[in-house]
């Protein structure tokens, strides 16, 4: 009879011991950030000028750069203007090779051209992908007169996968800016 006690007592532990609910680790989820798509408004120079993002805070350097700031995602844009003077080409490089410094650090840099026919503005948009100092660069010219460059970089050590959020939407806004570029004569 104790035997028959002593095996109930282990069968109903067991039925209460194996009767929990299995404890599962939480899947991975990623942050989703948004952020409030913005109004444009207009700034220029003598030379040229372009729209940008009224959420973002913009500051004139000199006559001809200016830095757009975004608070909000501790990142800026730094836009600067030369004069083409026969140096086309020491410009483009110029530009193509501060891009491609990033490479050491970057998983990959995908070049987009651009092309305006109808405001002559013609460029390229390189997207740096990886923990690189600088999310985006471009440049943009008419090929003859002007030669505009720019920059994006966060107020923070770069660590793609947490800024990847805020370098999207700011690589929308530097498409607006070349879309919306326009030279002055």
């Amino acid at each position: 009879m104790k035997f028959k006690y002593i095996c109930s007592l282990i069968i109903v532990s067991i039925f209460f011991i194996g009767c929990k609910e299995e404890v599962l680790p939480k899947p991975k989820a990623k942050l989703r950030l948004e952020y409030a798509l913005g109004g444009t408004k207009k700034v220029g120079t003598k030379n040229f000028e372009f729209a940008y993002n009224d959420k973002a805070q913009i500051e004139k350097k000199k006559e001809s750069s200016f830095v757009i700031s975004y608070p909000e995602m501790k990142g800026a844009i730094f836009i600067s203007y030369k004069k083409v003077n026969n140096n086309l080409k020491k410009l483009i490089a110029d530009a193509e090779r501060l891009s491609y410094e990033h490479a050491v650090k970057a998983d990959g840099i995908h070049p987009q051209v651009f092309s305006n026919p109808d405001s002559n503005v013609h460029g390229v948009l390189f997207e740096v992908v990886g923990n690189a100092a600088s999310q985006s660069q471009f440049f943009a010219t008419d090929s003859t007169q002007h030669f505009v460059t720019g920059s994006l970089y966060f107020y923070t050590k770069p660590n793609y996968d947490s800024i990847y959020p805020a370098a999207s939407y700011l690589k929308e806004d530097i498409g607006k800016i070349m879309e919306t570029l326009k030279w002055k004569n």
